[in-house]
């Protein structure tokens, strides 16, 4: 397991995270959520062991990552701008790996070459950022960590290649168990490969939870009464984070027991009652608008 407890880290005088717990299971594909500045960079520099916390504990497997070799060697981190040595060929970088990695797996490195159709022999630099990523991602793989670490990193990839990177996550997570941490503001973009999430904002941890209990939690109801006023008295008995009035229909999000609701609703004699879909982005958006948090600007939806 990986534990961040009351963790607080500061630079300068600033707080970049203000006692931060977090509790990610191993072999868990984990996101971590939030704008652009709410600590997401921070938090995952800290679980490389780049970074050192001000106050509280960061441990891996119950061990300190800072300065612990043994475990970073585990480990593989890929940066918002992923980075090699200057003037390396991707296969100068395996070789480097290789060294680096008792984990080393060769012939994965080259399955996954073949798959990619990336000359290896020429300088990392000289490619496109979409494709330095692909190689990051191919050396990653390679390493077999146990513990993967991604910043942003689906940008700058195409869909192809972005669904590839997924299945290549998803199929190391189920062969061996490895834990995958991965921050991103576009919800939509991990909701369909994350099974954990936290929502991060302003250095704090706001909602951490598995992504299907999330959505057990709050539902979407699109609703009409034959008497205008019982909206009203709804919105006294449920605990709605948004509502909309469309005319006779009323739509709402509301968080609590879904037969609980139906039964609430129900009561009133409903001329129109429907259970619409609801995703993970809208989820986050209301609920930080029931924190009063204005930042429907601040996300790349």
């Amino acid at each position: 397991m990986i534990q961040l407890k009351q963790v607080v880290k500061r630079m300068n005088k600033d707080v970049i995270l203000d006692k931060m717990s977090l509790n990610i299971q191993k072999g868990s594909i984990y996101g971590l959520l939030g704008s652009n500045g709410a600590g997401k960079t921070t938090i995952l520099k800290l679980l490389a062991g780049i970074y050192k916390q001000n106050e509280g504990t960061v441990t891996v497997e119950e061990q300190a990552v800072f300065e612990n070799s043994k475990l970073k060697s585990r480990m593989f981190f890929i940066a918002d701008y992923p980075s090699f040595l200057p003037h390396y060929t991707t296969k100068q970088m395996a070789l480097f790996y290789k060294e680096l990695y008792p984990s080393w797996n060769g012939e994965l490195f080259k399955k996954i070459g073949k798959q990619l159709d990336i000359n290896e022999n020429k300088k990392i630099h000289h490619f496109s950022k979409g494709v330095q990523r692909q190689i990051a991602f191919w050396l990653a793989f390679a390493t077999e960590p146990e513990y993967l670490i991604l910043d942003e990193p689906f940008d700058g990839l195409d869909p192809v290649i972005r669904s590839n990177v997924k299945k290549l996550i998803v199929q190391q997570v189920a062969e061996r168990e490895m834990t995958v941490i991965i921050s991103s503001h576009n919800l939509s973009e991990v909701e369909d490969l994350c099974d954990h999430i936290s929502i991060i904002h302003k250095g704090k941890c706001l909602i951490e939870n598995d992504i299907d209990e999330i959505k057990l939690d709050f539902h979407k109801i699109q609703v009409a009464f034959p008497e205008a006023n019982t909206i009203e008295q709804l919105k006294k008995s449920l605990s709605m984070v948004h509502f909309e009035q469309r005319g006779s229909v009323s739509m709402f999000i509301v968080k609590g027991e879904k037969d609980d609701i139906i039964k609430q609703i129900d009561q009133f004699n409903p001329l129109l009652l429907d259970i619409l879909a609801l995703t993970l982005e809208e989820i986050f958006i209301y609920q930080m608008e029931e924190l009063d948090y204005a930042i429907k600007e601040n996300l790349l939806l």
